[in-house]
């Protein structure tokens, strides 16, 4: 077996002129592809109208760039970005933070519920958590590909030189260890959804989800290398970094909503497999209607 495995992969698939398409950026993109097609799945499956795709991703394509931006401002690098405020919107030089990510996507489900579907917001949280599980787990592929956010050193088989970020001794892949839980998440969720009518049981799969996404984050951050040399301060005072601290809130809001789902009655729904459009198509018309 390899003592360590030598990584250099160059984070640009490919340049045209001035501009770039990097590995990152395309895993995001697949990502809310792969995800919209699941989801549209999904509303069909339920009957819901096809127009609430398209502004369902606005609402998520907005929050998830503007939050996870702003979390890695406030949560992360304050002290740099308060003395330099225009370095706030130069976002392709990194730096997003996953919390402030969830934290925008929350508030904007409970917008779109409010505003769009008229329905209870657990009826879209159940359905976008599990395509947002395969996009976390693309998205740290990207990050393996831009060689960042890995851990410490190791003497594990399958330890990482990051060549193009200065490293000679092997890393933890910790990228890779938490692209594979998201993905087993992802085939969890689908199995709860598909299988087990899941979504009968309002917040029961949005309740594993941040489980399943923050408990796995919890732990491998054991093995991560900080983001900022500030939590090497809070690392000694606590115990725990600032990835930690901040997935805590999660891991428990995930836990009372599994409590919650269970303790209450299972919904039964009859699921037409079409879309609202399609349906009202198909409603035979009056005859004796009067034609405008």
């Amino acid at each position: 077996m390899l003592d360590f495995i030598t990584w250099n992969a160059d984070p640009v698939l490919f340049s045209f002129g001035p501009f770039a398409v990097r590995w990152y950026g395309l895993a995001f993109a697949v990502g809310f592809i792969i995800g919209y097609n699941i989801v549209g799945r999904m509303f069909k499956h339920e009957g819901a109208p096809e127009k609430w795709l398209g502004i369902l991703l606005a609402y998520i394509v907005v929050a998830t760039i503007v939050g996870s931006r702003l979390g890695h401002v406030f949560f992360y690098e304050w002290d740099f970005y308060s003395k330099h405020p225009a370095e706030i919107l130069k976002i392709w030089n990194g730096g997003l933070a996953s919390h402030g990510g969830t934290i925008a996507n929350i508030i904007a489900v409970f917008l779109f519920s409010w505003f769009v579907t008229k329905k209870p917001a657990s009826w879209t949280f159940d359905k976008l958590v599990i395509a947002i599980a395969l996009v976390g787990g693309l998205i740290r592929l990207g990050n393996l590909m831009n060689s960042e956010i890995y851990g410490g050193e190791t003497d594990l088989p399958w330890g990482f030189i990051f060549v193009r970020d200065g490293e000679t001794v092997p890393k933890h892949p910790t990228q890779i260890y938490e692209a594979l839980c998201y993905f087993a998440l992802f085939g969890l969720l689908m199995w709860m959804y598909w299988k087990k009518n899941a979504e009968e049981r309002p917040y029961l799969i949005t309740g594993i989800f941040f489980i399943g996404i923050f408990l796995p984050r919890f732990l491998i951050e054991y093995v991560k290398n900080v983001q900022v040399a500030s939590e090497y301060e809070m690392i000694a005072k606590y115990g725990m970094n600032l990835g930690q601290m901040l997935s805590i809130p999660f891991i428990l809001l995930g836990i009372g909503l599994v409590i919650w789902a269970m303790s209450h009655p299972r919904q039964h729904w009859t699921f037409p497999n079409k879309f609202a459009e399609e349906i009202a198509a198909e409603k035979p018309r009056n005859p004796y209607a009067k034609k405008k």
